[in-house]
């Protein structure tokens, strides 16, 4: 059984296609980069897979079910913009998780918050915008999902932090599950990827193994994506 599969799959919005003619499948124990430019569909994507929105046509899978209750069991999902209550302090929110999600592991939750410096007894308003989503990316990595989806997972930290990031994402996915990265810092995340997925327009232009386009194209993914769409 496949882990995502995505079956001809439009999105559209009055006249206008946000999306045309997906078809995805991921399985398990990889890491995928889901690259494009601002404006190509990445997120609309997202939001499908986690049943924030509903295709115009098509149906997503997630380990043979329909996205829905029981796909939001096994994934967890990293928004661009944060949704925390800021008037928490960080150890409520892990509290809240903790009772939320069955798969929640609060011991690692608070390692990872202790690597990254941050005060679990802190309320969040007092956190700047970026160690705020520090304490996000640590609350949906401390879940034991299947499927991770981190929109823009690096947005918001400085270049010192973003190799931790990187190296706390590689090491706390469950073997045999896996990780959508959405982003447009190809070039910080490159090393991490096992597959990538080129997306333009609405519509998958590309997808490949990692190694095996940068063998073919004798060039590094990030050089690749600006070749293609000439950035």
């Amino acid at each position: 059984m496949e882990l995502l599969e995505i079956k001809d799959v439009d999105k559209k919005y009055d006249k206008k296609y946000a999306l045309k003619d997906i078809n995805l499948t991921i399985t398990g124990g990889k890491i995928i980069g889901l690259l494009g430019k601002n404006g190509a569909g990445k997120s609309t994507l997202i939001k499908l897979i986690n049943d924030l929105l509903t295709p115009t046509s098509g149906e997503i899978y997630v380990k043979g079910n329909k996205v829905g209750v029981e796909s939001k069991k096994v994934i967890s999902y990293l928004p661009e913009r944060t949704y925390l209550n800021k008037q928490m302090k960080v150890s409520e929110v892990i509290d809240f998780f903790k009772d939320f999600y069955e798969d929640f592991d609060d011991k690692k939750a608070k390692k990872l918050l202790k690597d990254l410096d941050l005060d679990i007894n802190q309320n969040l308003t007092k956190m700047s915008k970026g160690m705020q989503e520090k304490v996000q990316l640590v609350l949906v990595m401390s879940r034991n999902a299947d499927l991770y989806i981190l929109d823009e997972p690096l947005g918001g930290v400085d270049p010192a932090t973003r190799d931790y990031i990187l190296d706390t994402i590689l090491s706390n996915f469950n073997e045999g599950a896996s990780v959508i990265i959405s982003t447009h810092l190809i070039a910080d995340i490159e090393r991490i990827l096992d597959e990538v997925v080129f997306i333009d327009k609405g519509k998958i232009v590309l997808q490949s193994d990692a190694d095996e386009l940068r063998n073919k194209e004798k060039s590094s993914i990030d050089e690749v994506f600006r070749r293609m769409f000439k950035c």
